[in-house]
């Protein structure tokens, strides 16, 4: 009879263990999954707002390439999606065209 509840808790044992380990598990991917939500929106706002800052550009400012360069660098960390690698290739095209109208006054 011992040997019979010694077996039964045993199993219980390893089956709260694997509970636990299957909470901290999930619990850590949701973490990393809020993170990376996180960053890809302070990304896309980041690239929305820079619509303004073209104007910038035209006048000689280096912020919007200074932004740019921090942005690719938070895109390449975070593995973005596509779609932000997309715009933030749109913005750097963006600002070479900006540059070449620049010098070619």
């Amino acid at each position: 009879m011992l040997a019979i509840l010694g077996k039964y808790q045993e199993e219980l044992n390893l089956a709260t263990a694997h509970e636990h380990k299957v909470a901290d598990e999930y619990a850590r991917v949701y973490a990393k999954k809020e993170a990376r939500g996180r960053v890809i929106n302070s990304l896309h706002q980041e690239a929305t707002m820079w619509m303004d800052r073209f104007a910038l550009t035209l006048n000689g400012s280096q912020e919007l390439p200074r932004l740019l360069a921090k942005a690719k660098a938070m895109a390449d960390t975070y593995s973005a999606p596509e779609e932000i690698h997309r715009l933030l290739r749109y913005c750097q095209h963006m600002i070479d065209l900006m540059t070449h109208i620049i010098r070619s006054r």
